[in-house]
């Protein structure tokens, strides 16, 4: 397996908080590599929201 791909996902990895890393395959050889981060929000609803 190529080196450079490995280290590529490696490093994909220690970056990502939250998401996921798709590795598309063809023949046998890593062809794509699709990484998806995703970022939460908590939500802070106002007072007067709560009361309505």
């Amino acid at each position: 397996m190529d080196e450079s791909k490995i280290k590529y996902i490696l490093s994909s990895l220690k970056e990502l908080e939250f998401g996921s890393i798709l590795i598309t395959v063809h023949d046998g050889e890593i062809t794509q590599i699709d990484t998806t981060e995703k970022k939460r929000f908590s939500i802070i609803k106002k007072q007067n929201e709560r009361k309505n």
